[in-house]
């Protein structure tokens, strides 16, 4: 069974860095190119970024390109978001995702403020 679980999010003032993980479990790993979504309230969910099965390639949106980084480590089964230099827009829920499979996390809150 799939499972994705997210952790690090919290309260941050504009210009901080947070570090979010994405613990993963019930596939292997190491096959699939991960993704990080955020979500604000019932908006649509957007992409922030994806890394693929190797670690070897990554893509941002340009919102988050520059400030965000996204690594993984195939061998403890994660996934990493370094969010850096951060602004109020970046408050949201941050879910990371297995997309070939279909899985989703509960999500992290992350809220930027003063």
């Amino acid at each position: 069974q799939v499972h994705l679980v997210e952790s690090g999010g919290g309260l941050v003032q504009p210009g901080g860095s947070l570090r979010l993980s994405c613990a993963a479990s019930g596939f292997i790993f190491s096959y699939y190119a991960m993704r990080w979504f955020r979500q604000v309230g019932n908006q649509e969910r957007e992409l922030v970024g994806r890394i693929s099965a190797g670690g070897t390639t990554t893509y941002y949106v340009d919102a988050v390109e520059g400030r965000f980084t996204i690594t993984r480590d195939n061998a403890n089964n994660a996934m990493y978001l370094q969010m850096n230099s951060l602004t109020p827009d970046d408050t949201a829920v941050y879910i990371c995702s297995v997309l070939d499979l279909g899985k989703w996390g509960q999500g992290t809150q992350v809220t930027v403020s003063s």
